[in-house]
This record gives structure tokens, sequence and C-alpha cells, in this order.
């Protein structure tokens, strides 16, 4: 496996990498994009942090790329949709910069609130202005948070213990929860109006940028202080310049802007109420020593198979729940490849049923698994597991997961129903003593089918000679036997013979089986 770390990470992230038998790790820092894209094509896994942009033509390069680990909490600087489709995983470090992040977000509001910044500029050119630079204090104002994740959660904290009174906008977080943090949820616009500070903790998306705008900022006191430690451009910056110019708030403090590096003509900058810094959020040392250690675990952990955590396009699965998933998946895929190769009509619906074990944990890999399985042989390598759904909701297939705490006829059992515009089908699944991948059930006939290599699939009347026939056909083209099933809806009904073979097996072979007497329909399958 290699891994590019094209952004400078701390050397307790890179070693924890290079110690990792199997894995050669380059670090490139500061690439152009046109480099990265000429040798991104030969790396597994891509360590970035703010510096690389991952854009969609570089994506378009990678072509054995299976992990993007951003070290920080953001990943606005990654394509999110063009690594989905590609099937390419895309993690960031949500807590490794969390108390830096805070704490450079208290540091801000103190500077603004008693002009520190402004008075240490007045001292180093040799004045005395004690009396201009009076400031407010926190004790008894109201912060509005936006966004109470784990760095919201936590400026609450240090926030509260200068006896401040919190009030906060997340529209995922339950009133019991915010109860037990001492925070009062409240819809934004009261936030807007009833806040003395407004300090933003959310990511950027197409839903947040420009949350606060002209409109936003009229609604708030003349006496508010904005500050934002988040990302760029979730404050509208000509709003907020407008609003400093017309004295319409009381000041701000940035971090983070939607241009970076800054433009040093800026009007920004040209605000005494405009405290600013270059994005310092996570530039401690601790916070850059947690962020390399995070990002390096999680990136091995993804291409070693042993679980994927903090991704923007994958579910999250710890490594212990990944032991237990992992030969579900397998499974799952399998399933989905067999019953992709014999369905007749287009793909509607799909409908996942989880027994046993697997209902323990998230099962959204497993179901991702099963779709990218079922779908691949039509769509070919335009699916992956990551992508799948997405693609399945792109062409309008209802995908439904249920994890059932019924009793089944298997303990441990994957059961998925397909319906195509022709037909419905049923696959049931499930693992061995040995935790191998059997097939048990297709539509109304039990069988005990190896999902593995290349398989005869036979529909045919239930009559003696049949195996024989079978057999006597693949002797006389050579083709080895590694293993045989059968079931049967009733004695002399419907049955399934599934025959699987050492290699792959010619058209004319195939018709010579379907020529047998009572031989109804004849698949070649791989899996």
């Amino acid at each position: 496996m290699k891994i590019l770390i094209s952004d400078k990470l701390a050397k307790e992230g890179v070693e924890i990498l290079e110690a990792i038998d199997g894995f050669q790790v380059d670090c490139k820092f500061g690439m152009a994009p046109d480099e990265l894209k000429k040798i991104i094509k030969d790396y597994d896994g891509l360590i970035i942090r703010s510096g690389t942009k991952v854009t969609e033509e570089i994506l378009e390069a990678a072509d054995n790329l299976k992990v993007i680990g951003r070290a920080g909490v953001g990943l606005d600087n990654v394509d999110i949709k063009a690594a989905t489709k590609k099937g390419v995983v895309a993690m960031n470090t949500p807590a490794g910069n969390t108390t830096s992040t805070a704490e450079q977000t208290m540091a801000l509001i103190l500077a603004l609130s008693r002009n520190t910044a402004q008075a240490y500029s007045s001292m180093k050119e040799g004045r005395w202005d004690r009396s201009k630079y009076g400031g407010v204090e926190l004790y008894g104002k109201t912060l509005g948070v936006i966004g109470l994740g784990r760095i919201g959660s936590t400026v609450a904290g240090f926030a509260k213990s200068f006896g401040m009174k919190i009030i906060a906008y997340d529209p995922y977080l339950s009133v019991e929860v915010a109860k037990e943090k001492g925070v009062e949820v409240v819809e934004l616009e009261t936030l807007f109006k009833g806040s003395d500070y407004i300090t933003i903790h959310i990511p950027k998306t197409a839903e947040t940028k420009g949350l606060i705008g002209e409109k936003e900022i009229n609604m708030m006191k003349k006496t508010v202080r904005l500050i934002n430690c988040a990302r760029g451009g979730i404050i509208d910056e000509a709003a907020l310049v407008k609003a400093l110019e017309d004295d319409r708030i009381a000041g701000c403090a940035l971090d983070v802007y939607e241009k970076e590096p800054v433009d040093p003509g800026s009007p920004l900058l040209k605000f005494d109420n405009c405290v600013t810094t270059p994005h310092l959020g996570a530039s401690t040392s601790e916070a850059q020593i947690n962020v390399a250690i995070e990002i390096a675990h999680a990136v091995a952990n993804a291409l070693q198979g042993k679980g994927i955590v903090n991704a923007a396009n994958f579910p999250s699965v710890s490594a212990q729940a990944y032991k237990v998933l992992a030969p579900y998946i397998d499974l799952a895929e399998r399933m989905g490849r067999f019953s992709g190769q014999l369905l007749n009509g287009g793909v509607k619906e799909i409908k996942i049923i989880y027994n046993g074990i697997v209902t323990k944990h998230k099962v959204a890999p497993v179901t991702m698994s099963l779709v990218n399985g079922l779908l691949h042989p039509i769509l070919g390598d335009t699916i992956n597991a990551v992508n799948a759904l997405e693609v399945a909701k792109g062409r309008g297939i209802n995908v439904e997961e249920i994890q059932s705490n019924k009793e089944a006829e298997f303990v441990n059992l994957v059961s998925a129903e397909i319906v195509t515009d022709k037909e419905t089908f049923t696959v049931w699944g499930t693992l061995s003593g040995n935790n191998q991948p059997r097939i048990v059930k297709v539509n109304n006939v039990y069988v005990e089918a190896t999902p593995d290599g290349y398989m005869i699939f036979i529909n045919n009347n239930d009559k003696p000679g049949i195996v024989g026939a079978v057999g006597t056909v693949l002797a006389d083209a050579d083709i080895n036997i590694a293993g045989i099933t059968f079931g049967r809806e009733t004695p002399g009904g419907l049955a399934i013979s599934v025959v699987n073979v050492d290699n792959e097996v010619p058209e004319e072979v195939v018709e010579k089986i379907k020529a047998t007497k009572d031989v109804l329909f004849v698949k070649l399958i791989k899996v």
C-alpha cells in the first residue's frame, strides 16, 4: 500500500504509518495541482491538511486511491461527490483539534471584548491609550452558539465558566441532551435576536454558505459581536463589511475567510473592531500531534480493512464492529452479484432484512455492499461500495433495510427481496460455522450453495438423471466440478441445481446443458 502525504503532518503521524509492514509512505509537500494529478494514480491513500485541494480532475486520475484522510475537521477542500463516485472514502479528524479551536474561539471573544489586539498595537507604537480601549465584560452576557457539536459544546462549557448564559441552535440536537449541557435550544431567529455574542461551529455546506447575511445581521442587537472559527463563507463577508461600515454591530472576530490567504487589500482588515487571525484554530502543537495520530490510525485501519471512522461519504464502523461485519459485507456483495446475474427486468426496489448478530451493529455497509454487487453486472465500474446507494437513488431504485428481531429459520440471516418491472426475486444468505458465505434459499427453493468463482445455475424439473447428464456434458468439455448442490420446491416439481466449476464454461457447453431434457433455464455466473 502506498500512502502520499501532501501537506506537512506531525512526525508522530508519519511514524505510525511508516512502522506498518506493507506500507510505503511518501511525503511530498507543496505540490502544484498538475504534479499531484500526475502521481496520484500510484497511491492507495492520500493524507492532506488544508493546503491540498482534491478536485474532481485529480480524483479522475486516482485509479488506485481508496482513502483520503484530512488531518483536520473540514473536508471542504475535497470534492466529496467526485470522491464518492470514484469509490474513495473521505475522512477527517473531528476530535483532534476540538480543544485548540474552542480555546481560539474564547481567545477571540476575549480579545474582541477587551480590545486586546488594538491596545497591543497602540503600545507598540509608543502610545498609552488606556481610556480609548475600554471594553465589556462577558459575565451575564448571552452567547449564541450555532452548532453544538464537539467544538460548540466545548466553547459553551468554557463560556459558562465566565458566567455567560448559553443559547444554541442545532437542529440535530435533542432538547434533553442540551439540558444536560446546561444549554437552551432555540430557533435560529431567536438566537440572532437575543445574543450578545454569536459564535459559529458548523461545517460549510451548500445549506450553510451565507447563513448569516444582511437580513440576519439586521435581526441582531447593535451591540452584538460575531465570531467565526469554523469555515469562511458561512458569514457573508460583503454583508459583514457593510455592517461594520454602518456601525450595525459592535464588532467581529474572524479566524477563517471566504478566500484564504486573505487579500492584503481586504476591507475586513481596515476596521479596528474586526479582530483577524490567519486560520489558527488548530495551530497548537498539541492539536497538530493529535490530528496527525488520529488520521494516521484512521487511514491505516481503512486500508487494512479494520474499520472506517469519521467518513463523510461512508458509514463509520469501528474496528471491533468491523470484525463482526466484514464477513457479512463479503456475503452481501456475493449475494448481490449472484442475484444481479439472474434477474429478469429493471430493478425497482431492494428490501434487505437482517436477523441475528449483525443487527447489533450499523448495517449500512452491508446494505451498500449488496446493492453494489447487485448493480455491478449492469453498471460495471461506474458503481462501487461507496457510491452504491447514491447510484441506486439516481436511478429511482428504492432501497430499504430492516433490522428484524423476529426469530428466523437461520440464526444469522441476510435476506433480500428484489423487485423488478418483471418479477420479484428473493435470495437468502448466511455464514457457515467458519464464516464462509452460503446462499441458502433462492425464491421458494432451499439450497446450500457456495457463492464463489464460476457457478452454473440451473432450473429444472425434479426428474432423475439431471445431475448425471450435466456432469457428462461438463466432463466431455474437460471442465472439473468443484461442488454441486440441489434443492426443490416439491418432489417432482421445480428444482434448482447450482454447480461450482473450476474455470469459465464456454457458451457452447452452456447451450448443451440447456438442451438437456427437463432443464428449463441455465446461466453461467461469476461471483
